[in-house]
């Protein structure tokens, strides 16, 4: 089957043929898969009509059934519940389908749902640190809700280093350190809001979690080479990837931000990037030249048409919805792989960047504003790596050895 208009459908889910096949096409879907998804969507139909369904009963239960009979009759592909995926979104954008009502919220998805907001407007962090936060406090909340109801000004210190002390116990150092300051910051949101008359948030242990305490990993200069070199340039996805690696390794942007880079932050005429940093800033770089021919190259042959948004980078296959910060992540692990680099991740080119000025004699205040840093502080453990600079401040060992 080449194309979708050559596939035959009957059933309740006939009249959404033509539309859906349209939308798959925006999308950018090519024919072949395109057809490949109404044959699915043909079968789901004849099912539900052999079973007096309608469009109305296309619950999960509903679809399990299906999946399972399509297995009993000897098919091998479009098994799982993500195959019908695209079909389901579709009806929703359409408001079709079956009406599900959501439960209501439980108490403590109540409260989780007020810390979230107050991290996202108070504190202003961003989507992915409010989401670690509210999973690491979201255990706690849930051991204290007693009878639908919550008593935090009964909490008392003991209870705060107890839960601490076990949810810590199989965590690595920095995510411990990440438990307790989300705790720290429940607990300073729960008096603000007068949830609680004081607040506790001075009783949570403190975990020892220097990030001085290490030499940032970083590439050497061949290296890096060989890693943007890995990336095969005459494939649509080698071009992609060599652009994100160009952002990566060049300017020290993090995954994050290499993912929320859209048409609009790129300012060929001055020669300049709008970062989209933590906390909402938006910040500007210099795009050098070697920078912004790999994404020009990508912009003019590989970024489809078809492209969702105004997002830079978006996946090759259909649909070409933007790439997640793992996706990313993922390129840089993929061409680590093939240049017999072991595992690199995406923030290892960031430590290489700094540690690249650093031993070119670029101060630590101008390193600072290049990575973007509030404080100074977070850039100084890049002063470890300047050798020179230390040994001028060594002491001569007692009695003129070595």
């Amino acid at each position: 089957m080449s194309h979708p208009s050559r596939v035959r459908m009957t059933g309740p889910l006939s009249s959404f043929a033509r539309g859906f096949a349209a939308e798959l096409m925006r999308q950018g879907y090519r024919p072949g898969p395109a057809a490949y998804q109404l044959q699915l969507i043909a079968h789901l139909s004849r099912w539900l009509g052999a079973h007096d369904l309608g469009i109305a009963h296309l619950t999960p239960s509903a679809l399990t059934r299906f999946l399972a009979a399509r297995r009993s009759q000897g098919y091998v592909l479009w098994l799982s519940p993500k195959a019908l995926v695209p079909f389901i979104h579709y009806l929703r954008s359409i408001g079709a389908g079956p009406t599900v009502r959501a439960p209501p919220p439980s108490p403590a998805e109540e409260l989780l749902s007020g810390y979230r907001r107050y991290l996202l407007g108070t504190r202003g962090l961003v989507d992915t640190s409010v989401a670690e936060y509210v999973k690491m406090v979201r255990p706690f909340v849930e051991t204290k809700l007693v009878n639908s109801k919550f008593d935090w000004n009964g909490l008392k210190p003991q209870e705060l280093i107890g839960f601490v002390l076990r949810a810590c116990r199989r965590r690595s150092r920095s995510s411990a350190s990440l438990l307790a300051t989300a705790l720290r910051g429940f607990l300073r949101y729960l008096h603000i809001e007068g949830m609680a008359r004081r607040s506790l948030e001075a009783a949570v242990p403190s975990v020892p979690c220097s990030k001085l305490s290490g030499l940032p990993q970083s590439l050497e200069a061949g290296e890096v080479e060989r890693l943007l070199h890995a990336c095969d340039r005459r494939t649509r996805t080698g071009r992609r990837d060599f652009a994100m690696l160009m952002l990566l390794a060049r300017l020290g942007l993090r995954a994050g931000e290499v993912r929320a880079l859209t048409l609009d932050d790129i300012d060929w005429r001055s020669g300049e990037l709008i970062i989209r940093g933590k906390g909402t800033r938006l910040e500007r770089l210099p795009l050098p030249v070697d920078v912004g021919d790999a994404l020009a190259g990508y912009l003019r042959h590989v970024r489809p048409e078809t492209a969702q948004g105004r997002v830079v980078f978006v996946r090759i296959h259909a649909p070409h919805r933007a790439l997640t910060s793992a996706a990313v992540g993922n390129a840089v692990q993929m061409a680590a792989s093939r240049a017999g680099l072991g595992s690199v991740s995406a923030h290892r080119l960031r430590h290489t960047v700094a540690t690249q000025m650093i031993c070119s004699g670029v101060p630590l205040p101008e390193i600072s504003q290049v990575l973007r840093h509030r404080r100074l502080l977070t850039t100084a453990i890049y002063a470890k790596l300047d050798r020179e600079g230390l040994r001028s401040l060594a002491r001569r060992w007692p009695g003129g050895a070595p």
